[in-house]
């Protein structure tokens, strides 16, 4: 059965992904569906709970208040502006963001007689400073999100804000080219840990937004995901291994 819902007090998607987190917690909630444009939540459960019970889930963020929703009431789901777009549209951020670092790897190849090191070091700073910068915008909205899946920060929430930063020193590291054997070693152990949840999350099929951009897009949890945190751990071990 599935029932809808007002939730007031979401300002960001990563308050959507708290109030989604905290929902998902209650016991028989199979899925919960969250439109942040309506203020709306769409639950659906293997059998009735209650609306205290929901409330209840919310008390320890008083901001975020839930009351039943008038019974014609159909809310959107937070897929579904991702379900009504294309493959192309939905992950355009992230294909224009890799077509940038991929023509800046290239020039930087061009005028270094296409060394390889020198090109993936292009690449790999920029795609650390570029991420960290959207992670920025919103900080909180990514740490909100990325304790969702990541399998340190739903244990430790700072971890998140932490996070950002080891990617900004990460970009910053491989663009002056500092300590790469260490800067490569701690690159491969972090997205490693990060890859982990993210395989979690995609086998799992739940349906979470990805935090790699930040609060700033609306990204779904996917292959994609994978294929990105996957290709960075490859190029610092290619890196490592040509030292």
């Amino acid at each position: 059965m599935t029932h809808t819902y007002n939730i007031t007090g979401m300002t960001c998607t990563g308050c959507l992904a708290k109030v989604q987190g905290l929902l998902q917690q209650v016991p028989n909630i199979e899925k919960v569906d969250i439109s942040l444009a309506e203020g709306t939540a769409d639950i659906t459960m293997k059998k009735h709970v209650s609306t205290a019970d929901l409330q209840q889930a919310l008390a320890t963020y008083p901001k975020y208040q839930l009351s039943e929703a008038e019974p014609h009431h159909h809310a959107m789901s937070i897929n579904d502006d991702t379900e009504n777009r294309t493959w192309l549209q939905t992950y355009k951020p992230i294909l224009l963001i890799f077509g940038y670092l991929l023509a800046a790897s290239l020039i930087a190849g061009y005028s270094s007689a296409f060394n390889i090191m020198t090109m993936m070091r292009v690449f790999m700073s920029g795609f650390f400073l570029v991420f960290s910068f959207f992670k920025l915008l919103d900080i909180g909205g990514f740490a909100d999100s990325y304790s969702m899946y990541d399998v340190v920060a739903k244990r430790w929430r700072g971890w998140g804000y932490i996070y950002v930063f080891v990617e900004l020193g990460l970009g910053l590291a491989f663009a002056l080219n500092i300590a790469p054997v260490a800067v490569n070693t701690i690159m491969v152990i972090v997205m490693t840990i990060s890859l982990i949840g993210v395989l979690q999350s995609v086998f799992n099929k739940r349906q979470i937004r990805c935090a790699c951009l930040g609060a700033v897009f609306n990204l779904p949890m996917s292959t994609v995901t994978i294929i990105e945190d996957g290709l960075m751990i490859l190029m610092g071990v290619v890196m490592l291994g040509l030292m």
